[in-house]
């Protein structure tokens, strides 16, 4: 089984210059992965000899080669070149099999117009190829063109020589997920789909057939489709369903119409979302359904005690899907409260407030800095060491100063992410206990607001 991929390196010739004249000089930003493919052809004692190879041009100058191609069509800028990878299951090939199955790739795929670098790297669990090659042919000088067609192409070559060797291939291919959302994954963290896992285990667990399986997850929360072959849920923020086979392969209806109800035992359990046993009575009026308030820290520790942050020392954990995904985000919800805290910031006013404030300074040092520069320009150079010390100082107070302000950006979408969250918890709890909320007064007063009073003040 081996999954591919290709994506452009967008940048200058001189950045491509500049690094084959100075080795030792800063790789240009977004590029480094690039530019590690060359160094592992011009360092050989970063990978065996066999395992790096070249098409269209010569190993130790294979970068220079590319510059040429580049100067002869007069194509300098924009996409300098592509770069990709073709990764293989773990345990499923040998170096020297993966490499010379990449070098088949790359020649059919790139082989009769581009200069093409292959190199076999070895360093994670799951080996795998990589590719570099110029973005411009040195056949014909026309630049290459990464279509839907081609990416297709790229998939069924490689899949093509996959079954020529013997090894699998990817019989049911499926969008994977952001790097962040992968590693957080991995991690075990809550993320959307490992929250989804969960509750369909507790949902087919606690039922005693599909039918209140469903019903399970939809007093939950869900969307559920359990018609034709493929069953799928998701939660009304989301566009999309998510299959079950591709949260778990094997969770297809045959699989769960023979396991449902085969550890129940509850029978069919009742969804109940419940709230923290743990937060202060006087936090109520933190939160009011339907209607945004200005009190944003006070928003903040609401919901800190909902999914279970505060108080420290307690074990309450949410039920809801909505509440449980977002505990992904806790440290950066602590971080966005404690900046509040350090800057004295109640309310949307006083973050408007220091907002301002923070733009007004990062101005005022963006200027002495530019006064800064020209007198480095035209000092003496004994006095160009004292005066780019300074420089320095003020860079590094800006830079804090730019994440203050991002924070401070942050903080407002989050606010009101975060009570369209307890909305919907709400929202979700009325219409399982058969109270409607109407659309066109959904951030207003409602009777809900009233229920919502009186189950916190029974805590």
């Amino acid at each position: 089984m081996a999954t591919t991929s290709l994506w452009h390196i967008k940048g200058r010739l001189r950045d491509l210059i500049d690094y084959v004249e100075n080795p030792e000089k800063t790789v240009p930003k977004g590029t480094g992965d690039f530019f590690n493919v060359f160094e592992y052809v011009r360092r050989e004692d970063k990978t065996r000899e066999e395992y790096v190879s070249t098409i269209n041009c010569a190993k130790p100058i294979a970068l220079q080669q590319m510059i040429l191609t580049k100067k002869q069509y007069g194509k300098n800028d924009n996409y300098i070149a592509w770069h990709g990878y073709q990764s293989f299951k773990v345990g499923e090939v040998k170096p020297q099999l993966a490499h010379e199955i990449g070098v088949k790739l790359a020649k059919e795929m790139w082989g009769d117009r581009f200069q093409i670098v292959v190199t076999t790297h070895l360093d994670k669990d799951h080996i795998h190829n990589h590719f570099a090659f110029n973005s411009v042919s040195f056949r014909d000088g026309g630049k290459y063109n990464y279509s839907k067609k081609e990416q297709q192409r790229l998939r069924d070559t490689s899949d093509r020589l996959c079954q020529e060797y013997g090894l699998s291939i990817i019989t049911r291919p499926h969008k994977a997920p952001s790097r962040p959302v992968w590693l957080d994954e991995k991690n075990g963290k809550p993320t959307r789909y490992n929250v989804y896992r969960k509750d369909i285990r507790e949902a087919f667990a606690n039922s005693v057939n599909v039918s209140d399986a469903e019903q399970y997850l939809q007093r939950l929360g869900y969307i559920t489709d359990f018609s034709g072959k493929h069953w799928k849920i998701r939660l009304p923020q989301y566009q999309h369903f998510t299959r079950l086979d591709t949260l778990d392969e094997q969770w297809t209806p045959t699989y769960w119409e023979q396991h449902v109800g085969s550890r129940a035992y509850y029978g069919s359990k009742e969804a109940i979302v419940d709230y923290t046993p743990y937060m202060p009575r006087s936090y109520d009026k933190y939160y009011t359904p339907f209607r945004y308030t200005r009190y944003i820290r006070n928003l903040y520790v609401y919901f800190c005690y909902e999914l279970g942050i505060f108080p420290e020392t307690q074990y309450y954990e949410p039920t809801s899907p909505y509440l449980k995904q977002e505990l992904r985000k806790l440290d950066q919800y602590t971080a966005e409260l404690d900046y509040m805290d350090r800057h004295c910031v109640n309310t949307l006013d006083d973050l408007y407030f220091d907002r301002q404030d923070l733009e007004d300074r990062l101005n005022d040092l963006t200027a002495q800095r530019t006064k800064l520069q020209n007198k480095i320009r035209r000092a003496a150079p004994e006095d160009k060491v004292v005066l780019r010390k300074r420089k320095a100082s003020l860079t590094e107070e800006m830079s804090k100063l730019r994440k203050y302000l991002k924070c401070n950006y942050t903080i407002e979408e989050h606010s009101k992410h975060i009570q369209e969250t307890l909305d919907r918890v709400t929202a979700n709890e009325a219409r399982v206990d058969g109270y409607e909320v109407p659309q066109q007064t959904i951030y207003e007063e409602t009777n809900m607001t009233l229920k919502k009073k009186e189950r916190n003040y029974e805590r």
